[in-house]
């Protein structure tokens, strides 16, 4: 029997994809807050599926001697110390493709959203009915040129979905040989930013990206510019954003994720009218998360049978 050690809060979840697996793996609940309730939780396991919970050197040093792989249910792994999880022989795997229709469709509610001014005309709600003067001005988005940071999937599906909408698109991704159908390639981020009215970003977090938007990225924008994020929240520098939207220069921006989520009470993004915020919810649908559980629980036990990992990706194949 495979035994299988999943991070709080996702027992319920897991149990109600994985009857297949009946007799051939068995679940249980664990706390990973500290390298040591990693070590007694994982003591006797063979695997660990995890979501958002960081597992740095020292969570993966304290895992079992039988651990041979995590499951990151999710897309993202920049909460994993890769490198020490290869070097401790230990696989990883995530779920990349689970939820891109849903970011997407996010990522361009969020997006038009906030180029409608949803929220300021949201007033209503509460008893001021106000005017078209009152919510700031609007150029229409068949004017307007969309800047997509990041083309894979994501991104792509992104593009997809504006095509009905924004004028012109350009997009930058080093990636890429060939721009996408119905959009620029543009070289370098610098000159998309400079032309780019609507910004949305679809990158991974990683030493490379984190900041990627800064202070000097933002005063590049056009005025009355728009920033959309989706992706990870440490690729903005939160402050600089909400500067440059207080000094007048950024018109709002569209956030489902923060470099500290949840943001603590002081967060400068609570306090700004002109953020639209949601908690990390783009990947969401029923759907969606019954793939993203009964296909990390899947590839795990595939990846320990030693068959092809045909439910994920395998981002370190480990030899334990």
């Amino acid at each position: 029997m495979i035994e299988i050690a999943v991070a709080a809060g996702l027992l319920d979840l897991i149990e109600t994809v994985s009857g297949h697996l009946d007799g051939i793996a068995r679940f249980r609940e664990i706390e990973i807050g500290t390298p040591g309730q990693v070590a007694a939780g994982t003591a006797d396991a063979d695997a660990l599926v995890v979501t958002l919970q960081s597992l740095r050197s020292e969570h993966l040093a304290a895992l079992g001697t039988q651990v041979r792989v995590i499951g990151r249910a999710g897309v993202g792994l920049d909460s994993i110390d890769l490198t020490a999880a290869a070097q401790l022989g230990i696989g990883v795997i995530n779920q990349p493709n689970y939820a891109t229709a849903e970011v997407a469709t996010h990522t361009v509610a969020m997006l038009l959203a906030v180029h409608r001014r949803l929220a300021a005309a949201d007033d209503v709600a509460r008893g001021d009915w106000g005017t078209w003067k009152s919510i700031g001005a609007i150029t229409p988005i068949e004017e307007q040129t969309v800047g997509i940071v990041g083309c894979g999937r994501i991104g792509q599906a992104v593009v997809e979905r504006l095509r009905p909408f924004a004028g012109r698109i350009v997009v930058h991704d080093p990636a890429l040989a060939a721009a996408p159908a119905g959009t620029e390639l543009v070289a370098e981020l610098g000159d998309l930013l400079s032309q780019s009215d609507i910004v949305s970003l679809h990158l991974p977090l990683s030493d490379r990206t984190r900041r990627i938007i800064s202070a000097d990225e933002l005063k590049a924008l056009p005025p009355g510019a728009i920033l959309v994020n989706v992706s990870r929240g440490g690729l903005v520098d939160e402050q600089a954003l909400v500067d440059a939207i207080r000094e007048g220069r950024l018109a709002g921006a569209a956030l489902d994720v923060m470099a500290e989520e949840p943001p603590r009470t002081d967060s400068p993004l609570l306090s700004e009218p002109r953020v639209l915020l949601s908690p990390h919810i783009g990947w969401y649908s029923e759907s969606a998360s019954t793939r993203l559980w009964r296909l990390t629980v899947d590839s795990v036990v595939q990846y320990l049978a030693g068959q092809p990992v045909t439910a994920g990706n395998v981002a370190v194949r480990g030899d334990r």
